[in-house]
């Protein structure tokens, strides 16, 4: 046993724990495809299925709602049956969710296979940063956590610039490709490799090494941490055991204290719902719309949000080199400030851009080059902070008794502030861009000072620590 408040220090087995991480983040792969891959056939979708604007709208945020439910269920069935057969489920669902969403065969049963999709995505949320967390050594944690980040976000861009070229090559989302099916179809196919992938990769994995001992199960705990970390593990599983063990399981009770839900959890929940606010997904599941609203053709406006989807792997690339060394809490406040400018500067230029006849604002002359950079300069903004460093500090601020029903409840916060957002732009719109955008520009700016006054720097900790 250790004998003073040091960490033992380990020789990790970087390549095994990252090849264990990445195996992990295909969830994210998934959770970043099945959000986005909706987004090229939008419109095809409502035609072809000749449903009114609001029955398009629910298509699109069923989704989401299955997110917030399988995000409230993953981590409870993570801590009873274990965070691999979580990961197994969670790519079963994507399977038949990629399947039946493109053979469906009006709008209401597509939503039923949108919403199987949401609940494996809702279950990747949280089981991806929590599995990734609990495998990784202290000093890697932060980088191996941010990959949860890189992984949704390649998840956009594979599904964004499939469903370009599926519409490129077909012509229109509406026509006949392959074997003369619509395009449309084939853009929700394309999730199938990738499902079976997961299933597979999640088969040959260990199962984390906290929840082994949590179920007693020790020797094969110190098996996985031996070639995890190398070197004696003894002392790990005794710190471990210290954390976690108790006389019943973890339950959601858990985290609830003298004044209610434990500040640490609020915390928590606040993270996420900031993540949402900022209104970033208003960028991914509507940017082709958007872009068209404002004078872009409909290839333009595709082909520019591939390019803003790239700009987020690109700076998710940039918070994996920082976040172990500049620390979270640093990256989320140049986050916030960057995002608090750009936002007012979109809100700006929409709110005061002339209304064309079918009331769109008309960017003309600069306005259109500024609000294109304004854009992906948040999208940058957000990509090296609030993307990745949520999902890290989400996997490792809460302590082990309580990580599996807390993520849980910040997964399902996070999924219900995404469909509050989602569904409201769409008449937010209407009422005016500046406005939406304003709207996010508040919530960019009070993520500040929640991250100044709330929250507490996690780098180089364990997780026995928190």
């Amino acid at each position: 046993m250790r004998i003073d408040n040091k960490p033992v220090i380990h020789k990790a087995n970087t390549s095994y724990v990252l090849m264990l991480a990445l195996v992990a983040a295909i969830g994210g792969f998934l959770f970043g495809f099945d959000t986005a891959v909706i987004n090229g056939a939008v419109g095809a979708l409502g035609r072809a299925f000749q449903a009114n604007s609001v029955e398009v709208g629910l298509a699109v945020s069923s989704a989401l709602l299955g997110s917030a439910a399988g995000a409230f269920f993953a981590g409870q069935l993570a801590d009873r049956y274990g965070r691999v057969k979580t990961m197994i489920v969670a790519a079963g669902l994507f399977l038949l969710s990629a399947i039946g969403s493109g053979i469906a065969f009006g709008i209401w049963d597509f939503m039923f296979w949108r919403l199987v999709g949401g609940l494996a995505v809702g279950a990747a949320s949280v089981i991806a940063p929590a599995y990734i967390a609990e495998v990784s050594p202290a000093h890697l944690r932060g980088r191996l956590g941010s990959l949860q980040q890189l992984a949704i976000v390649t998840g956009i861009f594979v599904a964004l610039l499939s469903d370009y070229f599926i519409a490129v090559g077909a012509g229109s989302a509406d026509a006949p490709f392959w074997f003369g099916v619509p395009a449309w179809r084939w853009m929700f196919w394309t999730e199938v490799p990738p499902a079976i992938l997961y299933a597979v990769g999640a088969l040959m994995i260990p199962e984390s090494p906290r929840y082994l001992v949590a179920q007693g199960r020790e020797a094969e705990a110190g098996a996985v941490l031996a070639r995890v970390l190398g070197g004696d593990v003894q002392a790990k599983i005794v710190e471990i055991r210290q954390t976690v063990l108790r006389e019943r399981k973890p339950q959601m009770s858990d985290l609830v204290g003298r004044h209610g839900l434990l500040s640490i959890v609020w915390i928590g929940t606040g993270l996420s719902v900031f993540q949402q606010l900022v209104g970033i997904n208003v960028i991914f599941y509507y940017s082709s719309v958007l872009w068209q609203a404002v004078g872009f053709s409909e290839q333009n406006s595709l082909w520019i949000t591939v390019i803003t989807s790239i700009t987020n792997i690109v700076t998710t690339l940039i918070a994996i080199a920082f976040v172990d060394k500049f620390g979270r809490k640093p990256l989320l406040i140049l986050g916030s400030i960057g995002m608090t400018l750009t936002l007012g500067t979109l809100a700006t230029v929409f709110g005061s851009a002339t209304l064309d006849a079918a009331g769109n604002p008309a960017l003309t002359g600069n306005a259109g080059i500024i609000a294109l950079l304004a854009a992906n300069l948040y999208v940058f903004c957000f990509g090296f902070s609030w993307g990745p460093v949520v999902w890290v500090m989400l996997g490792e601020m809460f302590n082990n008794r309580i990580r599996g029903a807390a993520l849980s409840v910040a997964a399902t916060a996070q999924w219900i502030a995404n469909f509050v957002v989602s569904t409201s732009f769409p008449p937010l719109k209407e009422v005016g861009l500046g406005f939406a955008y304003g709207l996010y520009t508040t919530a960019a700016a009070i993520s500040l000072f929640f991250v100044i006054f709330l929250i507490k720097e996690t780098k180089g900790k364990e997780l026995e620590e928190m």
